[in-house]
């Protein structure tokens, strides 16, 4: 039973949010068309991200929670990942959204992903021999600029969104890290931990969800204009 520990974890991470994808108010799962090509795209840079880091020994996988299936030198487990993980994060993305109308957060997150590049920028010019934390944080930074520069009008509900996925985040993480599941080489990050959880895997989480959210919204502003006015007569 040990060796389904991660695909279990993958299971019971998505298993809510699907139920729920099909609630009546929400209705998640008529987003599809968009969402699915958000994760897709998503996914394939994160799964070439992770196999680099597992090839270059940043981090590894302990055979005794797996089932023993591996692609391109990741477990299947860990493919699954990237699509249980962002799925149930947009879900809960959506969820916010529809019970929380008002963006309180929009006025301030311009300087929320401003403070974030400048911390984060920081942090990597003084540690750029450790490969987790200067790679990840390079290509966060990127990435903040990036919705900076475009000024999206949903920033404030995805630092909403972020905030509240730390909370599985942590009891998600937690568990893999504590058994472990997944193993660090702390040679190549900051060796600071949040109980077990390497304090970059919280920088991780924002750029797996925030390159999710916004393929996602484009995807959905795009299916939008794509659906033509029907005629009245």
């Amino acid at each position: 039973m040990k060796q389904y520990t991660y695909l279990l974890i993958n299971f019971f991470s998505i298993l809510i949010p699907f139920l729920f994808s099909f609630e009546r108010r929400i209705f998640f799962f008529k987003k599809m068309r968009a969402l699915l090509p958000a994760l897709i795209i998503t996914g394939a840079f994160f799964i070439i991200w992770d196999h680099l880091m597992t090839v270059w020994n940043v981090w590894g996988f302990n055979r005794e929670y797996l089932i023993g299936y591996y692609l391109w030198d990741l477990p299947i487990e860990e493919w699954l990942f990237f699509f249980t993980i962002p799925y149930s994060c947009v879900f809960i993305y959506e969820s916010l959204n529809f019970l929380i109308k008002k963006d309180r957060l929009l006025k301030y997150s311009k300087n929320i992903s401003g403070t974030l590049s400048v911390i984060l920028m920081i942090v990597v010019l003084f540690n750029t021999e450790k490969l987790y934390t200067a790679i990840k944080l390079t290509l966060t930074v990127f990435m903040l600029v990036y919705v900076l520069i475009e000024n999206f009008d949903f920033m404030g509900k995805f630092y909403r969104a972020y905030f509240v996925s730390l909370i599985p985040f942590f009891i998600v993480n937690g568990i893999l890290t504590a058994l472990p599941v997944v193993t660090y080489n702390d040679s190549e990050n900051l060796g600071i931990r949040i109980g077990t959880i390497p304090v970059e895997d919280t920088v991780y989480t924002l750029l797996l969800l925030l390159m999710n959210i916004c393929l996602y919204e484009y995807f959905k502003n795009r299916l939008k204009k794509d659906v033509k006015p029907q005629s009245t007569y």
